[in-house]
């Protein structure tokens, strides 16, 4: 059987979850499946920190193209092979394919539904075209969480229950508890004025639905009773992020809020380990990866409690309301004073994390695409 794999995502220059989800699934697809052909189609070039294993049963194909690529190039090279299945690993699908095959289509969130004003107006209507016509053509439809399984169903109630499952992401747990060597992480320290358990760590884009300013709001006023407080903002500008950071360099305790903007993924370890806790009050997350990151590198982490983000946290989180600064300020005061919820976080997020595997979601996602 030939299975096309949709991954022009892999030759982006940003890291972020559905990347991180695609690359995972191709390290484990080749393995667990060695009498099918996997040809993974691309644009050009793949960022190295993305870049798929070779595998004997891999093809990778390069297709050169920039607008409306997934319309274009790729829907012709599936007119010109013709597979038996294509996995597009995000909510979108192109409008013309060949009959006899069928297509596998991944839903990471409805953001965008939700919170229509967090998004520019043009990104929001392709988004909004982009999902209806997936609904309508996709055979098979993989939601990465409950939480969005009810929303795709809430937005398309004629849609079939039968046609979505359920499947997890996981997380690279070896990866985010290696340890960086006294040296290294007292280099990355110095360069910002940090010591361990100094600052509380965000990770993330720059965007409006992950709530930045009312983290920073909150923020401030906690810094009010622990001056030696500092917030690290790990992440680069996406869209309408202006408005963030502009917000960020008015804070009275600016001088603490620090953006290292975009920061190599090997790096993400060593912000995690080191952080007092990890917040992440995000007004909507289609699976939250970066609650499992903060789990896996023993990291306290206090969540934002809606959507699916307690799904994925369990127990093993402490939660706000990422509507009320007021909630999010006297948790994020309750967490950093008190180490034994610190403690206790930490050893129920290295049992949550348990929960997740990307073995598992890959091995979920292969059976679910040769059904």
């Amino acid at each position: 059987m030939n299975i096309v794999i949709q991954a022009a995502d892999l030759d982006a220059t940003r890291v972020d979850g559905t990347r991180v989800y695609l690359r995972e699934l191709l390290m484990r697809f080749g393995m667990l499946d060695t009498e099918d052909r996997f040809i993974v189609c691309h644009k050009g070039a793949f960022n190295p920190e993305l870049a798929p294993v070779q595998l004997p049963n891999y093809e990778f194909v390069a297709l050169p193209g920039s607008h409306a690529w997934m319309q274009t190039v790729f829907a012709k090279k599936l007119f010109d092979i013709h597979p038996d299945k294509v996995f597009i690993p995000l909510q979108a699908v192109p409008v013309a394919t060949p009959s006899g095959m069928e297509m596998i289509a991944t839903v990471h969130d409805l953001a965008f539904r939700y919170f229509p004003k967090t998004f520019p107006l043009a990104s929001r209507a392709k988004l909004n075209l982009l999902l209806g016509m997936m609904v309508r053509k996709a055979d098979k439809i993989i939601a990465v969480s409950e939480s969005t399984k009810l929303d795709l169903i809430k937005f398309f109630p004629d849609i079939e229950s039968s046609r979505v499952r359920v499947i997890h992401h996981g997380v690279n747990t070896e990866f985010f508890e290696q340890p960086l060597g006294e040296a290294e992480r007292h280099a990355l320290l110095s360069r910002y004025a940090l010591a361990p358990g100094s600052y509380i760590l965000y990770v993330g884009a720059i965007q409006p639905r992950k709530n930045i300013i009312r983290l920073v709001t909150a923020f401030e006023r906690a810094h009010e009773k622990y001056p030696e407080m500092k917030l690290v903002i790990v992440g680069e500008k996406a869209w309408l992020s202006k408005q963030i950071v502009d917000r960020i360099d008015r804070s009275k305790y600016a001088k603490d809020i620090i953006r290292t903007g975009q920061v190599p993924f090997s790096e993400l370890p060593f912000w995690y380990q080191n952080a007092r806790f990890f917040a992440f009050p995000s007004l909507y997350e289609g699976f939250g990866l970066p609650l499992l990151e903060a789990f896996a590198a023993g990291t306290p982490v206090l969540s934002g409690s809606i959507s699916s983000l307690p799904e994925v946290g369990g127990d093993a989180a402490l939660y706000c309301d990422p509507h009320v600064d007021a909630d999010i300020a006297s948790k994020i005061e309750l967490l950093w004073n008190d180490e034994k919820l610190r403690d206790l976080l930490r050893a129920r997020g290295k049992e949550r994390v348990k929960l997740f595997s990307w073995d598992r979601c890959a091995k979920e996602t292969l059976a679910f695409i040769r059904e």
